[in-house]
């Protein structure tokens, strides 16, 4: 399922939510309202603990083509911003922004958004098949 991740900056928790669903189903975008200039380092560091590396992604402004590309979009935090489209499923996450924040509350906020992915995928999986990682299960 194409599955785009929006979030106001695209450099926090819609990164950490795409490089998640990509990781377990292959098919997901991020993008932003007001992209920053780089992914937040924070973001970075906690994210390579499980082997995905964000360093060299860059935010992305939001544009109609995203939406227009995804079957259901997830909003972070980018209230009336992100386009509505007819046809999509959306979903409002409310999940707190990791800018600035603490290693360990950045961590905190990656492991949920890591277990709204293990939902949002065993959603789309057939009756039988499911999905069980999750950040906390795959660090090392």
């Amino acid at each position: 399922m194409r599955t785009l991740f929006v979030c106001v900056q695209n450099a926090g928790r819609s990164q950490m939510a795409a490089a998640l669903y990509g990781r377990a189903s292959g098919e997901g975008r991020s993008a932003g309202t007001a992209p920053a200039d780089r992914v937040h380092p924070e973001v970075v560091e906690v994210m390579r603990e499980l082997g995905i590396d964000l360093a060299e992604r860059k935010p992305h402004r939001l544009d109609d083509a995203d939406a227009e590309w995804a079957e259901v979009v997830v909003t972070m935090g980018c209230c009336d911003a992100c386009p509505v489209l007819p046809g999509k499923r959306y979903l409002d996450w409310e999940l707190e922004d990791p800018a600035g924040k603490p290693l360990d509350d950045v961590r905190r906020i990656r492991d949920e958004i890591a277990e709204r992915i293990t939902g949002l995928v065993n959603e789309s999986l057939p009756a039988g098949e499911k999905v069980v990682s999750s950040a906390k299960e795959t660090r090392g």
